[in-house]
């Protein structure tokens, strides 16, 4: 089983994950595992995977068989391991608890590649292949959180090498931890302080002046808007909001969810024909798991606003931004915006 280890100085839970040494994806590169005939995520192969916990199968086919549109399956090498106990324990100054967690994988397509040959992608989605993935989300988080030991539950996807991607065929991940990592409660504490301090949520008032000022806006449509943010860590950032504020993710409406499929086709097949599909990484930030305790978070469904985060890999970290923290984006948001605003797609 892997741990959970806490950084003493600043606060960061890691995880020990050595059963993930022995990945696919340390020995092949994704090109070449694309490159071969075999793919344990293609139709036909359901029995090359573990069983699987939810699919959306419009035929009524017998699950782990063919007729899948959406398939759920355990990650083979998690990260954290959903059976056991978290035995929380100190060894000297240091705090430890066991790997306990949900890490799955969510197949997006039963397809690999398009009609052209080449690997498919978001930007190669329908509608309703879109949806899906949302209905997936959706129905995974409301699953997860019934399980008390979970704190947090984070969708992403990785695209590309560079983005961490170790198989081809399109897939997103969920993992569940039993802490909030470090990088949402940085925005909890945000959000929570300027409520605290103004009685609004941060994310509404950013959707209200981003509307007006139009300098950074992306994409939007009725229910959703898409943005470059005004401190863009990297280069053609994008995050999408929900205009009607909500914190949890799982509580968007079928119509919502309609509109914020097709959002996100517009935004992905945007960043592929102008950054000529570069990898990618996108992540689904939504409150975490709320159990009523001694100091339960009163305010979170006032002051905090799910979002998705998008960021193209088109630069790579160096020892400064490792070092400091500070990120150097040699392109300015209201730039990326207007670029991509102006593709038709």
């Amino acid at each position: 089983m892997s741990e959970l280890r806490k950084d003493p100085i600043i606060g960061r839970w890691v995880i020990i994950a050595k059963e993930r040494k022995s990945r696919p994806a340390d020995f092949t590169t994704p090109v070449e595992i694309a490159k071969k005939s075999f793919c344990p995520f293609c139709p036909g192969n359901e029995d090359k995977t573990p069983a699987e916990i939810f699919a959306i199968r419009p035929d009524l086919s017998s699950p782990n068989t063919k007729g899948w549109a959406v398939r759920v399956v355990p990650n083979k090498f998690p990260a954290l391991r959903i059976e056991g106990e978290l035995n929380k324990k100190g060894i000297g100054m240091y705090d430890m608890m066991n790997g306990v967690g949900a890490h799955e994988v969510i197949i997006e397509t039963p397809e690999h590649y398009t009609n052209t040959g080449e690997l498919i992608d978001i930007k190669d989605y329908t509608p309703l292949k879109m949806n899906q993935i949302l209905e997936t989300y959706q129905t995974r988080y409301a699953d997860l959180k019934k399980d008390q030991r979970f704190r947090y539950i984070l969708i992403f996807k990785n695209s590309g090498k560079e983005a961490g991607s170790s198989l081809a065929h399109p897939h997103s991940q969920l993992v569940a931890t039993p802490v909030v990592p470090k990088r949402v409660k940085e925005e909890l504490i945000g959000a929570k302080w300027y409520y605290e301090y103004k009685e609004r949520c941060v994310w509404c008032d950013i959707i209200s002046q981003e509307i007006d000022s139009n300098k950074r806006i992306v994409a939007q449509n009725e229910s959703f808007l898409a943005l470059a943010p005004f401190a863009s860590l990297f280069p053609y950032e994008i995050s999408i909001l929900p205009i009607r504020h909500s914190s949890d993710f799982e509580e968007i409406t079928l119509k919502e969810r309609e509109l914020l499929a097709e959002l996100m086709l517009e935004v992905f097949k945007k960043i592929a024909k102008g950054l000529n599909s570069p990898p990618y990484n996108y992540m689904l930030h939504t409150a975490p798991c709320r159990y009523h305790r001694p100091g339960f978070w009163q305010t979170i469904e006032k002051d905090y606003h799910w979002h998705i985060e998008i960021m193209p890999r088109l630069i790579k970290q160096g020892g400064f931004e490792w070092g400091t923290g500070f990120y150097i984006n040699p392109t300015p948001p209201e730039e990326a915006a207007e670029f991509l605003k102006s593709l038709s797609v």
